[in-house]
């Protein structure tokens, strides 16, 4: 936003000057530079939880559900406040690069400030190697987590391991604004048909359209 307002600041000098053409392109940056603001605001506030509470309504409430790279817990405790009779575990390495107040005891309060802790399990782990069983969750949801895996190997191990932790017929749910085709192909690979990926639409938008974010949905043979 104060990007914004600078450029608007430079249009109003530059006019006041009589330079029109710098006049023109600093309020085409600014204008560019408030809508992008505002998409990254909207879609961190509320954008996100109106898109991931529309994925959500077919829980039934008793299922046990995993979040990949959970953070602080926005879809975790989303997921959970519907898991009446259910559980959510929430699992991530927990740093704090790139991600302000990361960390097990701000998503702790969180989910005790939604009155969900008691449904809520929060795991230090790494989503390429699990330290879960086999078929243990009815589903397996991540949102903007594998992509932070910088290879593409991990990436794969990642994708590998959630469906390896997911029960038979367990729905796996995945957004992100990187990689989603990989991803799918590793589904296909492990020999999932029932794999659709979408584009979330403007709501889940952190900029604008170049960072539109996809959601890969799937069910396990």
């Amino acid at each position: 936003m104060l990007g914004a307002v600078l450029l608007f600041a430079l249009t109003a000098a530059s006019l006041a000057n009589d330079i029109l053409a710098a006049a023109i392109a600093f309020l085409v940056g600014g204008l560019y530079t408030l809508a992008s603001a505002s998409s990254y605001l909207y879609t961190t506030r509320r954008g996100k939880f109106a898109v991931w509470a529309e994925e959500l309504p077919e829980l039934t409430g008793e299922e046990k559900l995993l979040d990949l790279g959970c953070g602080r817990g926005a879809v975790l405790l989303l997921a959970a406040r519907r898991l009446d009779r259910g559980s959510a575990t929430g699992v991530d390495l927990w740093r704090s690069k790139g991600r302000s107040g990361n960390g097990q005891a701000a998503t702790r309060a969180n989910a005790e400030a939604e009155g969900v802790s008691e449904r809520v399990e929060l795991v230090t782990g790494d989503m390429r190697e699990l330290p879960f069983d086999d078929a243990s969750y009815d589903v397996v949801v991540s949102a903007l987590a594998v992509h932070d895996i910088a290879d593409p190997e991990g990436r794969e191990r990642a994708i590998r391991e959630a469906h390896r932790v997911l029960r038979p017929g367990g729905l796996l749910l995945i957004a992100d604004f990187h990689h989603i085709p990989a991803y799918e192909d590793t589904l296909r690979a492990l020999g999932v048909v029932d794999v659709h990926r979408r584009d979330l639409g403007w709501r889940y938008w952190y900029g604008g359209p170049w960072f539109r974010t996809w959601m890969l949905r799937a069910r396990k043979p």
